[in-house]
């Protein structure tokens, strides 16, 4: 009887939201686990006095902004502006109707975006064997300057390619039919509603550049020329303490996640607009 009523009764089983709070709550629990072993078996005074001392960290004061900061700012926002220019120009290329010109352009970010940015700096380093007596302007800042701008161009070319794609067709015609030329209705009226379109994108281009920076110390730089990276290192050498490394990856993230922030923020606020 008993056998016959247990078969009648329908078999409770689980919703789609309790497996998920199940599993949920499985996953928290192990990440909780792991952390706290992590913490058990961490040796705090140690890391405290190789990764946290504030001795060494003040010894790398004032210059860790004076110098290694604002150098960095520096080859940052003048990579930037070059390979925003020549990105534009590269995107412009690609929508000729001069067939050489697609080629170029196409040839080119296919070269600079296959290549490691790392070879962009050696080859730019080399520059004098190749043509004796050529010296880039600046020097270690024009190098810089150009091994950065010369890459993110080719980012930056497919970014603007995209956004004029993405500027209505109407507009040109428009333009066209009041007898704007081609050019002007280009730089006048495609041209800045593009740009308005790929802010975002870009604004993820300068945070890479920003980090991509700390490859200047391939160039050969003075004290005076160090980025944050090469400043960090030195410092920990000097002090035989990896404390100023982290140290410089924290200056980074000031600048970073502010701009990966507002990145984001131009992204939905584009996405709401439409």
């Amino acid at each position: 009887m008993a056998d016959q009523q247990a078969a009648a009764s329908p078999q409770r089983r689980l919703s789609p939201r309790q497996k998920q709070r199940i599993s949920r709550g499985i996953q928290y629990g192990v990440l909780l686990v792991i952390v706290v072993v992590l913490a058990l078996l961490a040796d705090w005074p140690a890391i405290k006095e190789s990764f946290l001392s504030s001795k060494v960290a003040g010894e790398g004061l004032p210059a860790l902004f004076t110098v290694a900061l604002k150098n960095t700012v520096i080859y940052t926002i003048s990579g930037f502006v070059i390979g925003f220019a020549l990105g534009l120009v590269l995107a412009l290329m690609r929508q000729s109707s001069v067939a050489p010109y697609r080629w170029i352009a196409a040839g080119y970010v296919e070269v600079f975006r296959g290549l490691p940015a790392l070879l962009i700096f050696l080859l730019i380093g080399s520059l004098p064997l190749a043509f004796p007596g050529f010296q880039v302007p600046g020097e270690v800042y024009g190098q810089a300057a150009l091994g950065l701008g010369v890459v993110s161009a080719a980012y930056m070319a497919e970014t603007f390619r995209a956004g004029l794609q993405a500027v209505p067709k109407g507009q040109m015609e428009a333009a066209r039919s009041l007898g704007m030329p081609h050019m002007r209705a280009m730089v006048s009226i495609v041209i800045p509603q593009a740009i308005r379109i790929v802010i975002p994108p870009l604004t993820n281009e300068l945070v890479l550049l920003f980090k991509d920076s700390s490859l200047v110390l391939f160039l050969g730089v003075t004290a005076s020329q160090v980025e944050l990276a090469k400043f960090g290192n030195d410092q920990a050498s000097t002090f035989a303490n990896p404390t100023p490394i982290l140290v410089s990856g924290l200056t980074y993230l000031l600048i970073t996640i502010p701009l990966g922030y507002a990145a984001r923020r131009l992204e939905a606020r584009q996405g709401a607009s439409r």
